[in-house]
């Protein structure tokens, strides 16, 4: 049995647009209703994707803004980045494109393993921010695109599952892609 990959990912996005509800959904698997302002938090959880243990470090970080200096912190020693936006906020969408360009002068990379969220979709009547558009701003990152609803554990596992994979293609681990065949 292969050793656990131990991966730190630091999830990031403007306030109140459910960084943190995300994380528990995905850790304890459940939905926390209330909201109290997150100064910063670490969860460890293992998981096993196609196969291979990985030992992850979640920082939930404090919710930013665009004049927030983004925090060393952030770009030590971690692995993979979700950056979150709420559907229903297009100031959090506004604010997740700057601090992905914070993000990459601060680790001083073109590209780093990402994966945007769109998070809320189960508000239907409060959103302003189409699938299309979240999918467009990601394939423009070259980064992956999911949208969720901690509220309703819609993908908050898959959100963390996919961002295992970006590193693991990152690291040029990427798993053998399904070969198609034709016949003619």
């Amino acid at each position: 049995m292969p050793q656990p990959k131990y991966r730190k990912i630091a999830v990031i996005g403007y306030r109140s647009v459910g960084k943190s509800s995300l994380t528990i959904q995905f850790v304890e698997g459940q939905f926390v209703d209330s909201y109290d302002p997150t100064i910063e938090n670490t969860f460890n959880k293992m998981v096993n994707v196609k196969g291979q243990d990985f030992n992850l470090q979640l920082v939930d970080t404090a919710g930013q803004d665009e004049y927030s200096i983004f925090p060393q912190s952030h770009s030590m020693d971690i692995h993979g980045y979700v950056l979150v936006y709420s559907v229903t906020s297009m100031k959090s969408f506004e604010v997740v494109q700057v601090l992905h360009d914070k993000l990459l002068d601060m680790v001083g990379k073109i590209q780093v393993p990402t994966v945007l969220v769109g998070n809320k979709k189960d508000l239907h009547m409060e959103r302003v921010i189409k699938p299309e558009e979240g999918k467009k701003l990601a394939d423009s990152w070259g980064a992956a695109f999911m949208e969720s609803s901690a509220k309703e554990n819609e993908t908050a596992v898959e959100v963390f599952k996919r961002i295992i994979l970006e590193m693991e293609k990152a690291d040029g681990n990427a798993p053998p892609e399904e070969k198609k065949c034709a016949v003619m």
